[in-house]
């Protein structure tokens, strides 16, 4: 696994910041170093040279995630189209 940065804190938003060491992509997965997926990546912030990432929480206990680093997961995120509902005539 690559670590790619730390958790900061919890945003009054319900998001977490985490300040990146790696460049990331918008909808990669996060995880820690046990592989327990605890965060997906929104937006990129801040300057290039020190970025930042907004991440909306995977795990209901993220407050014990905060000053931890966190990895890339090595599972692919799940960005498949949907499937049309039929409709019942």
């Amino acid at each position: 696994m690559q670590e790619v940065g730390e958790i900061m804190h919890l945003a009054g938003s319900g998001r977490v910041i985490i300040q990146l060491s790696t460049e990331l992509a918008e909808g990669q997965i996060l995880c820690d170093e046990k592989g327990t997926r605890v965060a997906k990546v929104n937006e990129l912030i801040g300057p290039v040279s020190r970025p930042y990432a907004s991440a909306t929480p995977l795990t209901n206990n993220i407050k014990k995630y905060i000053g931890k680093n966190v990895f890339l997961s090595q599972e692919p995120s799940a960005n498949r189209p949907k499937k049309p509902r039929r409709r019942n005539q």
